[in-house]
């Protein structure tokens, strides 16, 4: 006799194998050691060109360092939200290192990016009010925008004349523009000093997610720095767990919007702060970012190897000046092909695929801390192995 509970598990697993025969299913492997240029996972060593450590710093001595110091002192939890008794010096001091890193008045710590972009937006705009999101934004820019309850209105990707047709014909309240700066999948990036111009004359928000941006563009100081780029109607957000190597996020914003925001945002409001130790480590962070130029250096040199010498072998990479370089593919199965024959090779390379992106692809992510042999290798044995899993497919 069948009951309502097996119906409801033989659902579950209707719908996990249809994403196996689709090749889209995942599972999370699990590494053995501190993130870096070479991980073990599951058991086997490989050069790691799948994570976001883009600067090296997962495993920086100095900011372990103070991450140990700040436990030390402080303890390994907050207690409490911020608003309740969670926010302690340390949070306070990070928070004005932040701001005055990328030129901002003022800065507010969450414990996660995603935590932050719900926090902006659902607390900006809402019934009333409209959202304009490129097509290509991360997912939690699209999670934010619906929960805020805004007319959410997306544009093709980088397309400025259909946000300005999207803009001119809102009868909304509040608008506020939702973008990446540089696109988490495909590298590129978006045309932030066009989006303010259109923020500027339709008296639009221009929310800046710089996830993949911080640390790496503008000496270190992110995106807008790298385009000279300020305006108080900007809103900047950066997480804290790529080029920085630590966790969180942080918004900067004029002092107005980050007070609202304390006193507004749910998602902010309504949880325990992230360990102050977190915030200790990340000062220290801040500081190697200004201080070690080499790491910017070197990742543009590993990049120019990546780009250059896939081209000259005749296989083109997406359009993307920045660590995050994608082979796009013909199938999700021929990603995952890739990518296993990749990985016996000795690289670990993440194959990406639906719903997360709309095409598939392997996502090349490269690190200060790779040295010029491992990223050599990983373009002769693409250019070994690309040809020889297409063929088995066709």
């Amino acid at each position: 006799m069948t009951t309502a509970s097996d119906e409801l598990f033989a659902a579950l697993e209707a719908d996990l194998a249809e994403r196996r025969a689709a090749h889209l299913y995942r599972r999370r492997p699990v590494v053995s050691t501190p993130q870096g240029p070479t991980v073990t996972v599951d058991g086997v060593t490989l050069s790691n060109f799948c994570s976001n450590d883009y600067l090296g710093l997962a495993a920086h001595p100095r900011i372990v360092a103070a991450a140990q110091a700040g436990a030390e002192r402080w303890g390994v939890g907050s207690g409490a939200s911020h608003l309740v008794c969670g926010h302690q010096a340390a949070h306070e001091a990070c928070e004005r290192k932040l701001a005055a890193f990328v030129g901002k008045p003022a800065a507010l710590t969450l414990a996660t990016g995603y935590l932050a972009n719900l926090a902006v937006i659902t607390a900006l705009v809402g019934r009333e009010d409209a959202v304009f999101a490129d097509k290509l934004n991360h997912a939690s820019l699209n999670d934010a925008c619906l929960l805020s309850r805004a007319t959410f209105k997306r544009y093709a990707h980088n397309d400025l004349a259909m946000l300005e047709r999207q803009l001119a014909d809102t009868p909304a309240r509040r608008k506020l523009i939702a973008v990446d700066a540089v696109f988490s999948m495909d590298g590129d990036t978006a045309p932030l000093a066009a989006l303010l111009a259109l923020a500027e004359r339709h008296d639009a928000w221009l929310f800046i997610d710089d996830a993949h941006g911080f640390g790496v563009l503008g000496d270190g100081r992110g995106s807008l720095a790298e385009l000279g780029l300020a305006s108080p109607r900007i809103i900047y957000m950066a997480t804290l767990g790529k080029a920085a190597g630590v966790a969180g996020a942080f918004v900067a914003a004029e002092e107005i919007v980050i007070d609202y925001l304390i006193n507004m945002a749910r998602p902010y409001i309504y949880t325990t702060a992230a360990p102050a130790l977190i915030a200790d480590a990340v000062s220290a962070s801040v500081d190697v970012i200004a201080q070690e130029a080499w790491r910017r250096e070197r990742l543009q040199t590993h990049i120019a190897t990546l780009r250059e010498g896939l081209a000259a072998g005749g296989c083109m990479l997406m359009p993307s000046s920045t660590a995050i370089q994608p082979l796009q593919m013909p199938s999700s199965e021929a990603a995952l092909a890739l990518s296993a024959a990749l990985r016996e090779r000795g690289h670990w390379v993440a194959a990406i695929r639906p719903p997360t992106v709309p095409t598939p692809r392997l996502r090349l992510t490269l690190s200060a801390a790779h040295d010029a042999a491992q990223v050599q290798q990983l373009v002769e044995d693409v250019l070994a192995l690309l040809p020889n899993v297409l063929r088995s497919l066709s």
